[in-house]
């Protein structure tokens, strides 16, 4: 675990930060207040670009989310940082590119860079499609989900079983 008072830090990445990542920082938070596990999470999201940031998640993700009553208050647009690589346990992109420039940024830092569906080892598609290009975010939302359970699972598998 990283040095925030042990709590495992998860990062979710996209490109901008509008759609796929605060989806899934969104999502997996939820997740983790549903199984009564928050203390034990620092859970956060950042793009890889600079174009939306202080700006709240897109018209299609506050919709989805309020569709299925996931909760986004507060949620805005950040760049990563370098520290970000200290500060997080797990920085999970959500496609190949994301993945190539976190690791591009990170150098010799210790966070475990994973893809999203890397973790859904029956996931047909390898990478979450961008729904700011597809405008699809019903699947983006289903992708995202299955990711997200699958990345709580692994982290209670790997590190909360030893706190829980």
């Amino acid at each position: 675990m990283n040095d925030n008072n042990n709590k495992v830090g998860v990062l979710f990445v996209c490109l901008g930060n509008i759609c796929r990542s605060p989806m899934a920082e969104a999502m997996f938070r939820h997740l983790v207040v549903q199984d009564k596990l928050e203390q034990y999470f620092l859970i956060d999201s950042a793009g890889t670009g600079n174009w939306h940031i202080g700006k709240p998640p897109h018209q299609g993700t506050r919709s989805i989310l309020d569709q299925y009553g996931i909760p986004y208050v507060g949620l805005q647009a950040r760049q990563v940082a370098v520290d970000d690589f200290t500060k997080f346990d797990y920085i999970v992109a959500m496609d190949n590119q994301n993945e190539l420039d976190l690791k591009a940024l990170a150098r010799q830092a210790d966070a475990k860079i994973i893809k999203l569906l890397d973790l859904v080892p029956d996931a047909v598609l390898k990478e979450v499609p961008d729904p700011y290009f597809t405008g699809d975010f019903d699947e983006t939302y289903d992708l995202v989900g299955k990711g997200c359970r699958a990345l709580l699972e692994r982290i209670r598998q790997e590190k909360l079983s030893q706190i829980e």
